[in-house]
């Protein structure tokens, strides 16, 4: 990994422990040209597993995530330009209730 993507890393498992109040497993970035990719692992509350063993809760817990990660899109932006040197222009976020992953993509100005 290059010091990049290890910087991203290291300031997205910051903010997850910061603001969502736990930190994942294992977060890989990876810096595809004007994409940044970011793999975190291990990031449901035991909680949540719990929560995510019905489709209602399936729904729940994927509309309070997404939620929560919309409401920290600026801050999430900032971090990654302050790295990177380049404006951010979109995120897309999503989770996986089965194996407890989130997949982050920015779009690179």
């Amino acid at each position: 990994m290059g010091q990049l993507e290890a910087e991203i890393s290291e300031a997205v498992v910051k903010f997850e422990r910061e603001y969502m109040g736990r930190g994942p497993n294992r977060t890989r970035t990876y810096i595809l040209n004007d994409l940044v990719i970011i793999r975190l692992e291990g990031v449901l509350t035991p909680a949540e597993q719990q929560l995510a063993k019905d489709a209602e809760g399936v729904k729940l817990l994927k509309e309070v995530r997404c939620n929560l990660i919309e409401g920290a899109r600026d801050l999430l932006a900032s971090l990654v330009k302050e790295i990177t040197g380049r404006e951010v222009v979109s995120m897309h976020s999503d989770i996986s209730s089965k194996v407890g992953e989130r997949i982050i993509v920015l779009t690179l100005k």
